[in-house]
């Protein structure tokens, strides 16, 4: 086994622990923490990725996760927040919708992952965790194995094959656990929309490394690079999940 793999294998069974510790406790500011630290990696990695160099956005960010801990619908901050920053724009006369691109992504799909365990709790939380989980390794293990066609040439080492699978496993699975929860169908139509919504999120970030010329979001996480290439897939399936529970169960 080589370093990177090495590497990759440690830190992936401490990403599983901590998750599975946070998951145990089922504490909000426990939560909110773990989480937190992920939204701040990520809006760090995706600053670099829009090559924005404004440092006043770290204090925004801070602010609004602050907020977030005691506003009951924390995703509704994410288009304050907008709305602010777009209004100092307009009366400083320096508009540049460019910063306003970190603020889209991930600050607004953390919101909202923030606020699925808010509003449902932490068994839906994983329902999510579940579903994006088995689309990564479904469509990992089954593309390496018979994936010949590629899915995109944004993300070359995808392959229909692969993406199918995935979605397909994520489904099953997400409707078991999802009956827990919801009706069989309901469980059926938000597990396959949720997984199909992470594999756009993955292809998103890869779209965005592909921009700005990296192969890696971060160097944070050994063996995995930053958290962005960790939480892609579950920053556009978080607003999906939440959107379909709110407006179906």
């Amino acid at each position: 086994m080589n370093l990177k793999n090495k590497n990759r294998y440690i830190t992936g069974l401490l990403l599983i622990a901590v998750v599975a510790l946070v998951a145990f406790i089922d504490n909000f500011f426990i939560t909110w923490l773990f989480l937190g630290a992920g939204y701040l990696f990520a809006t760090h990695e995706s600053i670099k990725l829009f090559k924005i160099e404004s440092n006043i956005i770290y204090s925004f960010v801070l602010l609004i996760w602050i907020v977030a801990f005691f506003y009951p619908n924390p995703d509704d901050l994410s288009f304050l927040t907008l709305i602010i920053v777009i209004s100092i724009m307009l009366y400083e006369q320096k508009v540049n919708f460019k910063l306003l691109f970190p603020f889209l992504y991930p600050v607004t799909p953390f919101l909202f992952i923030l606020s699925l365990y808010h509003d449902f709790g932490m068994g839906i939380l994983m329902w999510l965790v579940f579903v994006v989980v088995c689309t990564d390794m479904g469509a990992y293990f089954v593309g390496k194995s018979i994936g010949n066609i590629k899915f995109s040439s944004i993300s070359p080492n995808k392959t229909v094959e692969g993406v199918i699978a995935g979605v397909f496993i994520a489904t099953l699975v997400g409707v078991v656990y999802g009956l827990n929860f919801v009706g069989f169908w309901l469980a059926l139509f938000i597990s396959f929309f949720t997984a199909l919504s992470s594999v756009y999120g993955d292809l998103f970030e890869s779209y965005l490394k592909r921009e700005a010329g990296v192969k890696d979001s971060g160097s944070v996480l050994p063996g995995h690079g930053g958290v962005l290439d960790r939480v892609d897939g579950y920053l556009f399936a978080g607003v999906v999940m939440v959107i379909l529970l709110r407006g179906l169960a």
